[in-house]
Formats: structure tokens, C-alpha cells, sequence
């Protein structure tokens, strides 16, 4: 309950431009406004810009619970403007050496003087060794008991780099899918699964009147994907685009709008796309909106692949994702599928991988790919195509799946109840 209880989230990413590198930033931002919406103090604690507030009040003043963001390792930022993960192990030396101090004296012990229990969240490997110094920290101070930890692997990134058994000790290992629970279980971990939300705006899509398709009409194709992600093996970039060049030589005017990252498998990527004869346009935004996407294709000359060069804020995503026939997040290993479950949410069509995306249920709510074969997406591109009344089906269940998974729903639902039964077995 709210009066007994304050949360407390560790994690390397957060909400600032700064510290957003991937999906754990949008998690841990959805995760703790919630929280905070449903009544509970929540402090966040990230590697954040150097040039804001070290602690911030946020949320909207009608929030029922305080939110705040604790943006740490600044002065060493400073020094890194990279983002988070520029200067990385001296930011984690700090953030290993500092947060135990901080989080049990200026948290843990005012929280257990008014008789509440902290219940400490930390995310990934970054975390890892700071649960542990926090856990012992708790004990020389005689608090062990007023806390509760919990510390959860959403990739297998630096897996190696963590000493699982102290970790396992100390505290309660979960993680965000089914997937991710039977990779961990050669390491001799069973985490609980307690899975990803996703914000309520992607259900706030409007929909778009009957036969209007203003992103066709701009792109002037007949077939609109849209793939983004970072450019990775593991992405399956090459799948997606060896797709959209089979479709092409069937007779098809498909597009592909792309948005990678920095990483040097871009140059393979771009390296596939020459060698298939497709012509690629940079599309160079003057607004990072729908309307401004859709006017700026139409006064390009028309190519197989337009290349977004700017980041693409929500307001852009859900319109897009709403029209694209499909959108390709065909990873080969994925240990939840954030960007899928943001599809449906807002009625598109999510071509999956087949790993950690529990919400999938194929060709009800999404497609799941089995393969690396570029023509199993030709396949199911052309089915939807040629039965658009089954397309628009799943774009229904593809939304109605996924309130399940709404921040608010994976709170009330999950997550309490999972920390209901931790605290009484910590009881017993």
C-alpha cells in the first residue's frame, strides 16, 4: 500500500536525452511515473545530464505519489557528453561506490522511522555489484529488514560480469519474459517474470478515416514497412531489406522507412542495399512529426528506402506505426520486444521474432517469424495485402492484447502481487 511503502529504481539509463540509449530509459521512465500515479514516492536514480537539476520533483502536481529523479555521476558527465555510457566505468565505480550510502540514509532510514518498507528496484548489470554493497551497507546500519530488493536482467549483456551468486544472496532476481527466464536457468538463476508496460499514449492513436492513406500517397507505394532499431546482426537487417527487393521484383511498389543507429554494421547494411540495386533517400525532418514525415516524402524524389536521419519521438511513431502495412521488428534475439508491443498498442501490424515476445499470439494479434528467410516476410506481407479484412482484424486484437501490458495494468496486475508474495516469504 502507498502508506507503507516507498520505491526506490536503480539504473545506469533514465528519462533525459542524456541517458536514453535504449529501451531500459523507457522502461524505467514508464515504471516510476506509474508508480508514482498509483500513489507511491518513487525516487529514480539514473546517470542523467550533467546540465539539470542532481534532484528533480516530477510528474504532473495532481499525482498522488512524489516522483523524483535523482540524476547521479554529474560530475562526471561533465566531463563525458556523450551520454550515458561515455566514460562508462567511471561512472560505474561512482555509482557502485555511492548509492548505497545515499539510498539507505536518505531514503531507506527516514522511510523506516514512519514505519515504511523501501522496496529497491535495480535494472541490468550496471546494478549489479551497487544491490550488492546496498544490501551489506543495509546490514551494518541495521535496516536490512526495512528493505526490500529486487534486481532484474532485461538482456543477457554482460552476464559474465556478475557475480550471481552474492547477487542471487541478497536479492530477488526477476526478469521480463519467459525467454529471458529459461536463458537464466544454466546460470542456476529461476528469476520471476514480471514483464514490460507500455505508456497509455499509444492507445490514444486516432484513428484515420476510412481509405485515407497519406503515408502511401506521399511514399507513392502501394506497400509501406518500416523498420527501426540498431544496426545489428541481430536486428535482422538484412532479412528486411533482401524482403522489400523481392517484393520490388514481383511487381510490387513497397517502400522501407528506416531509422538506424551509429554502429559500424550500418556500413554492411548500406553496403546489401547497393548490392541489390535499391536507391535509398536521406529524409532530413524540419519537424519531428507525422505531417512533416508525409510532406517531406512527397517532395523527394521517390526511392525504395528513405532513411530517417532524426530521432523519431513518440508523436511521429504511433501515426506511423498505425498506417505501415508492417513494421519490422524481426529480431533474432529479443528478450522482451518493447517497440512490438508499442505496434499493437497503436493498431499496427508487428512482424516479430520468435523469442522473448510473450504478448504475441500469431496472426491474431502480430506475424512471428520463424526464420531468417527473407521470403517467410514476403509470404505474410502479401497475405495481409491480398485480405485486408484480416488485416484489419488483427490490428483489433493487436490493441486489445496489448492493454494487458499497459504500465498501470502490469502494476496493478503483476508486479504487486509478485512483491506481496516476496515480502511474505522474506517474512517466513
Amino acid at each position: 500500500m502507498p502508506e507503507t511503502t516507498e520505491f526506490v529504481i536503480l539504473s545506469f539509463e533514465g528519462p533525459d536525452d542524456y541517458a536514453l540509449a535504449g529501451g531500459l530509459g523507457t522502461r524505467v521512465r514508464g515504471l516510476a511515473s506509474n508508480l508514482a500515479a498509483r500513489g507511491y514516492d518513487t525516487h529514480l536514480f539514473f546517470v542523467g545530464d550533467p546540465n539539470e537539476p542532481g534532484v528533480e520533483a516530477w510528474g504532473p502536481p495532481d499525482f498522488p505519489g512524489k516522483l523524483y529523479y535523482h540524476r547521479w555521476c554529474q560530475w562526471i558527465s561533465h566531463h563525458y557528453p556523450g551520454g550515458v555510457y561515455d566514460g562508462e566505468l567511471n561512472k560505474l565505480r561512482d555509482f557502485e561506490n555511492s548509492i548505497p550510502h545515499f539510498v539507505t540514509e536518505n531514503i531507506v532510514r527516514p522511510a523506516a522511522a514512519k514505519g515504511k518498507m523501501t522496496i529497491i528496484m535495480a535494472e541490468e548489470w550496471h546494478t549489479a555489484q551497487t544491490t550488492i554493497n546496498l544490501s551489506d551497507y543495509l546490514w551494518r546500519c541495521g535496516l536490512r529488514n526495512n528493505a526490500l530488493l529486487l534486481w532484474n536482467a532485461n538482456n543477457i549483456y554482460s552476464f559474465e560480469r556478475i557475480n550471481w551468486g552474492a547477487l542471487n544472496f541478497v536479492s530477488n532476481i526477476t526478469t521480463v519474459s519467459k525467454y529471458m527466464k529459461h536463458q537464466m536457468w544454466s546460470l542456476g538463476i529461476n528469476p520471476t517474470v514480471i514483464p514490460n508496460g507500455i505508456p497509455d499514449n499509444f492507445f490514444k492513436t486516432p484513428l484515420r478515416k476510412k481509405g485515407e492513406r497519406p503515408l502511401h500517397e506521399s511514399a507513392g507505394a502501394d506497400m509501406v514497412l518500416l523498420k527501426i532499431g540498431r544496426f545489428s546482426p541481430d536486428k535482422r537487417w538484412e532479412m528486411a531489406i533482401r524482403a522489400l527487393a523481392i517484393l520490388k521484383d514481383r511487381g510490387k511498389r513497397p517502400c522501407l522507412i528506416m531509422k538506424g543507429g551509429s554502429e559500424p554494421y550500418g556500413g554492411e547494411v548500406h553496403r546489401i542495399i547497393s548490392e541489390l540495386g535499391l536507391s535509398m533517400a536521406s529524409v532530413n525532418l524540419k519537424e519531428n512529426t507525422f505531417k512533416s514525415l508525409t510532406g517531406t516524402l512527397k517532395s523527394i524524389k521517390p526511392a525504395d528506402i528513405y532513411n530517417v536521419q532524426q530521432m523519431m519521438p513518440e508523436d511521429l511513431l504511433k501515426p506511423l506505426y498505425a498506417e505501415c502495412d508492417a513494421v519490422l521488428a524481426n529480431s533474432g534475439h529479443e528478450p522482451f520486444g518493447l517497440v512490438g508491443l508499442e505496434v499493437m498498442a497503436a493498431r499496427g501490424i508487428a512482424f516479430l521474432g520468435a523469442t522473448g515476445e510473450d504478448y504475441a499470439i500469431p496472426f491474431k494479434n502480430s506475424i512471428m517469424l520463424e526464420t531468417e528467410d527473407p521470403y517467410e516476410i514476403v509470404s505474410y506481407i502479401t497475405y495481409l495485402h491480398n485480405y485486408p479484412m484480416r488485416s484489419s482484424e488483427m490490428r483489433r486484437c493487436a490493441r486489445s492484447a496489448a492493454a494487458f501490458y499497459s504500465w498501470d495494468s502490469v502494476i496493478k496486475h503483476n508486479l504487486i502481487p509478485r512483491l506481496v508474495f516476496i515480502r511474505e516469504q522474506k517474512e517466513i
